[in-house]
């Protein structure tokens, strides 16, 4: 049975743990079980790393209370009976040390996102049975303008991490060519994640816009790109870019984040060097990552010290543009965007 709480301390702070034995992951052939109370001394453990990727960010919260198994599902706007769920307010009962940060979402409504300035924030989220976080890429300070680009490398049926890795080196190398670094990470299953630091300069539709020139100029440097949105047009085997991982209010995992995933797989900033060498993302867990961390400290320590300029990916797009190419859908939820073509499925629509 299950003790009824415990405390750990997180940065100088004693932060309570409710249900500390109760089991998170079950065990898998590569992972051991995880408890609720290794969830929080986790992040504690990785606190140089988890705080360097949501340090004075808006961040929604992925909780799975009763802790994760591959039959539970997430709740949905359609369907709000799911075993876990997006928790994009403040919680009720957050501690007095807890800070926020007001956002906006597309459609128009505010809200107060919790915004960790200290370890303790990270820890308390665990307690209330986060495993995921998912920050905005914008400081809290000036929250209209974005200072992180992401690249999200998505498998899509058929392909694998290799496929993904692949097309990171090519991404890589493109990065370089217009004078800008980037830094990878494993999405926490299949995917890669690269992350870029840019001048807080420009709109979240400018910062979609350059994803989206991105990934379609990745596409010409090598096979298996897409950025198709409708799943039905991605050729099976392909990588999908995920360009609307940029538009307003839509977030990636963190670096050092947990997945719901079996075997309690972490999102690892890695080196590309070490990028190369995974074979197996899934040893990348709670078990492994913070004895990493020690060692060889955080892959993405440095990603701080440049940002980047998008002029010249917004160029691609201006370029695109001129050349029939031009925006494409955003997620179903939002509103209607401003040069957005049709959002219906084009074999819905051939049907109609």
């Amino acid at each position: 049975m299950a003790s009824s709480a415990t405390e750990i301390e997180a940065g100088g702070r004693t932060v309570r743990i409710s249900s500390p034995d109760r089991v998170i992951y079950e065990a898998t052939p590569w992972s051991a079980e995880v408890t609720k109370l290794m969830v929080a001394e986790y992040y504690v453990a990785v606190e140089d790393g988890i705080m360097r990727a949501l340090r004075e960010r808006p961040t929604t919260l992925e909780r799975w209370p009763k802790g994760f198994r591959e039959d539970m599902v997430m709740a949905t706007r359609a369907d709000g009976h799911g075993d876990a769920f997006y928790q994009k307010r403040v919680p009720q009962g957050a501690p007095e040390y807890l800070e926020s940060a007001r956002i906006q979402f597309p459609s128009g409504r505010v809200a107060d996102e919790i915004c960790p300035t200290e370890v303790a924030v990270v820890a308390w989220a665990a307690h209330m049975g986060t495993l995921t976080f998912h920050p905005w890429p914008v400081r809290r300070a000036d929250v209209e303008h974005p200072d992180e680009l992401r690249i999200d490398l998505d498998p899509q049926p058929g392909a694998t991490f290799a496929d993904a890795r692949r097309v990171a080196r090519t991404a890589r190398a493109l990065l370089e060519e217009i004078g800008i670094r980037g830094f990878p990470k494993t999405s926490g299953n299949r995917g890669v994640h690269i992350y870029v630091r840019v001048e807080p300069r420009w709109t979240f539709t400018d910062l979609r816009h350059a994803a989206i020139a991105f990934g379609r100029e990745l596409g010409r440097r090598t096979e298996g790109v897409t950025v198709n949105w409708w799943k039905e047009e991605r050729p099976e085997g392909s990588i999908f870019v995920d360009y609307n991982q940029n538009a307003r209010d839509r977030t990636i995992a963190s670096a050092y984040s947990l997945r719901a995933k079996p075997g309690a797989p972490v999102s690892t900033p890695l080196t590309w060097d070490e990028l190369d060498a995974v074979d197996d993302p899934r040893t990348l867990n709670l078990h492994t990552v913070p004895q990493r961390l020690d060692e060889l400290g955080d892959a993405h320590a440095e990603i701080d010290d440049v940002a980047h300029s998008l002029e010249t990916l917004l160029e691609w797009h201006a370029r695109d543009e001129e050349e029939g190419h031009g925006d494409l859908p955003y997620p179903p939820d939002y509103p209607k965007m401003p040069g957005e073509p049709k959002r219906v499925q084009p074999s819905r629509e051939r049907k109609e």
